[in-house]
């Protein structure tokens, strides 16, 4: 380790030195490391498939389905991290994560960039973390992965001890850790960052936000997921901030996402889109979005992995970027049409009408019943005649069933 540390003066002091614990068995760990050193990882076959890379977040993403909330909240599920993605698509600029646990958004936006024929040198990578253990996991991530960043001399307190305080982020992509009560708001009371109102001490939810607000750049873009309670509390002034912040026109989009995505919390959570320009100037040359937001309902997307955890399909990404791609007027894209039950573009007076809440079913609708053809009158008629004929069939079971229990005969 002391090795790896002096070729890589970024993980000086990050990594773990105790393996000559008298608890760790010696065995198992001599095993282990020849395991590793059979692999052949810098094989150039293995360099391009990052191999490596894929092993540590393979091992990330058992630790934190094993651990339950414990372990997973450093690590946000890969179907999610590629979503946030694919939908600001970070090709070129600054990109911020206030909160980056094992650094899975910066990994990601790496391979987006490569993906799309560019260079890892496009994006410049920053963050800060809470947790020393978790900041530690991120560093190794991105290191062996190749990824630079900068992270900070030390894990730090974003909302106290702000470790990038002049920076401001093209694109910033976070999963900042769910309603929590003990940030310390009753200390920042007058901080600068609340532009749309202090954030009640009691959820920092509306802290990460005004926050990851005030980092963006003129035409910055941020994606966020929080828990559904954001989109509608009234509660210690949240509904006054939310407002402000649709008039400001600075929420672009809405995705309500399906649940048990997260190994942490079976919480709803939804994605939260910041864009500081929403008109058609700039250098992007998207359709003018002013006055209007788009709203994603993909609760019903996803397939069940196991019992417990869902997963995005590559189809569901792509299904839910589409749109919102086509709705911001972006060059190549579709033409945008608002789909019952999926996806509807609705301007600032409607949203005013809802006393600005902000949750997807509300707008989306219901899916168009499907024409099988059939008129309703005959259908009717068809359903009631089998209801009444399963009534039938239901009473000439019972009565077998009350004939068998009258001819049991208990012997002693």
């Amino acid at each position: 380790m002391d090795a790896v540390e002096v070729e890589n003066p970024s993980l000086r002091g990050v990594l773990p030195k105790n393996f000559a614990r008298p608890s760790l068995d010696v065995r198992r760990l001599g095993e282990l490391v020849d395991l590793i050193a059979g692999l052949g990882l810098g094989a150039a076959e293995h360099r391009e498939k990052d191999l490596l890379g894929r092993v540590y977040e393979y091992f990330l993403g058992k630790f934190a389905s094993q651990e339950g909330k414990g372990g997973g909240e450093f690590y946000t599920p890969r179907s999610v991290v590629n979503l946030l993605v694919e939908m600001i698509e970070p090709y070129k600029g600054r990109v911020y994560d206030p909160c980056f646990g094992s650094g899975g958004m910066f990994v990601q936006s790496e391979n987006f960039v490569e993906a799309h024929g560019g260079q890892r040198n496009d994006i410049a990578v920053y963050g800060e973390e809470l947790n020393d253990t978790t900041w530690r996991l991120g560093k190794m991530n991105l290191a062996i992965r190749g990824i630079e960043a900068d992270l900070g001399p030390r894990w730090g307190d974003t909302f106290h001890d702000d470790l990038h305080p002049d920076l401001k982020a093209d694109f910033i992509l976070a999963n900042p850790p769910f309603n929590i009560s003990d940030w310390g708001g009753d200390q920042l009371r007058d901080d600068p960052r609340w532009k749309f109102g202090s954030p009640p001490a009691s959820n920092a939810n509306f802290a990460w936000l005004q926050h990851m607000a005030s980092k963006l750049a003129p035409e910055g873009v941020a994606g966020v997921v929080l828990a559904n309670g954001s989109l509608s509390s009234q509660q210690s002034g949240e509904g006054e901030i939310r407002r402000k912040m649709i008039e400001a026109d600075l929420v672009e989009c809405i995705v309500g996402l399906p649940p048990q995505l997260f190994y942490t919390t079976q919480i709803p959570v939804s994605l939260w889109f910041l864009n500081r320009d929403k008109g058609s100037g700039g250098s992007r040359s998207w359709r003018d979005r002013r006055g209007e937001m788009l709203f994603i309902d993909a609760r019903k997307l996803g397939e069940l992995v196991d019992r417990t955890h869902r997963e995005l399909s590559n189809a569901d990404t792509t299904r839910i970027t589409s749109a919102y791609h086509a709705w911001r007027g972006e060059p190549g894209a579709n033409a945008y049409e608002d789909l019952p039950g999926f996806c509807a573009s609705v301007n600032k007076e409607k949203i005013a009408n809802h006393r600005f809440v902000l949750t997807p079913g509300r707008y989306v609708g219901s899916e168009d019943a499907v024409d099988d053809g059939e008129p309703t009158q005959e259908k009717i008629e068809r359903l009631t005649q089998e209801l009444r004929k399963a009534f039938d069939e239901g009473r000439k079971l019972e009565s077998v069933i009350r004939a068998n229990f009258e001819s049991i005969r208990y012997v002693d």
